[in-house]
């Protein structure tokens, strides 16, 4: 027997089993198979990422950062720290650690402020 005339009815018989059995359970509808991916998108669109480079009591400095410059950001008393969605310390912060930064932009001297920055596993802290 012709093994080309063989292969096409196999194919044929796989093609239409396949999609049968990839179709375990159904979806529901507004969720991904990971969970919703706009909840962290969103979540994280209006902050700025890097890794930190340097830090101190006063400031941290970030590279890798979108705008492919480093980025120093001053800390306030009431800048709040998160790790693994948990309240955190800034010392518990070092050098290397990818971080999410709320920035405030102060307009009159143009400083940069971290209002917030998150750490550890990217879960969207409220």
């Amino acid at each position: 027997m012709n093994l080309r005339k063989l292969s096409i009815p196999i194919t044929l018989c796989l093609v239409m089993v396949t999609p049968a059995a990839a179709q375990e359970k159904p979806v529901k509808a507004g969720t991904a198979r990971y969970g919703d991916p706009t909840g962290i998108a969103r979540k994280y669109q209006n902050l700025l990422y890097g890794v930190i480079k340097t830090i101190d009591a006063q400031e941290m400095v970030l590279e890798k950062t979108k705008a492919g410059i480093d980025q120093t950001l001053k800390f306030q008393p009431k800048t709040k720290f998160f790790h693994d969605t948990k309240p955190s310390l800034r010392e518990d912060l070092k050098v290397g650690d990818q971080v999410y930064v709320d920035v405030h932009e102060d307009k009159k001297t143009g400083d940069l402020y971290a209002k917030r920055v998150i750490s550890g596993i990217t879960v969207p802290v409220e």
